[in-house]
C-alpha cells in the first residue's frame, strides 16, 4: 500500500487520507484506492439525502478488458464528469474565479483527450482490450 500526498495543502486536505490499497494491474495502474480522514456526519448532503456515511469512500477502477472482465469499476472519464461538472457549478455560483476557470479549462481538456484516446482505439479495434 502507498499513500498519496500530492492533494495536501490546507487544514481539509491535510487530514484526508489518499491509500492506494492494491498493487498495479496489468497496465501499470492502480484500481483501488481509499479516501478516508473525514466526518461524513458532519455533511449535510449525508443528513438531508440519507447518503452512506461511512468514514472512508473507496474509489474502485475498472479492472480488465471490458469483453474479458465486464463493467467491474468507474472509468477515469467518469471521475472527470464528476468534477467538471461540480466546477462548472461553482463557475456559475459565488465562488466564481480564475483559479477555477483554469481548472475547469483543464479537466474538461483531459476528458477531451481519454475521449479521444478511446475513439481511436475503437477505431483501430482495440478497444476493451489489453492491445495497443
Amino acid at each position: 500500500m502507498r499513500t498519496l500526498t500530492e492533494h495536501r495543502v490546507n487544514a481539509a486536505n491535510d487530514r484526508l487520507q489518499i491509500t492506494v490499497a492494491d498493487e498495479p494491474g496489468a497496465g501499470g495502474a492502480s484500481h483501488y484506492y481509499v479516501v478516508s480522514g473525514y466526518d461524513p456526519k458532519a455533511n449535510p448532503s449525508v443528513l438531508s439525502l440519507g447518503a452512506p456515511a461511512g468514514p472512508h469512500i473507496g474509489i474502485l477502477f475498472q479492472n480488465g478488458p471490458i469483453s474479458e472482465a465486464g463493467i467491474n469499476g468507474v472509468t477515469h472519464e467518469a471521475l472527470l464528469a464528476i468534477l467538471i461538472d461540480r466546477m462548472r457549478s461553482f463557475q456559475t455560483g459565488p465562488y466564481s474565479c480564475r483559479e477555477n476557470a483554469l481548472a475547469l479549462t483543464k479537466l474538461e481538456e483531459a476528458q477531451m483527450w481519454l475521449l479521444q484516446r478511446t475513439r481511436a482505439r475503437m477505431s483501430r479495434g482495440v478497444e476493451g482490450a489489453h492491445k495497443v
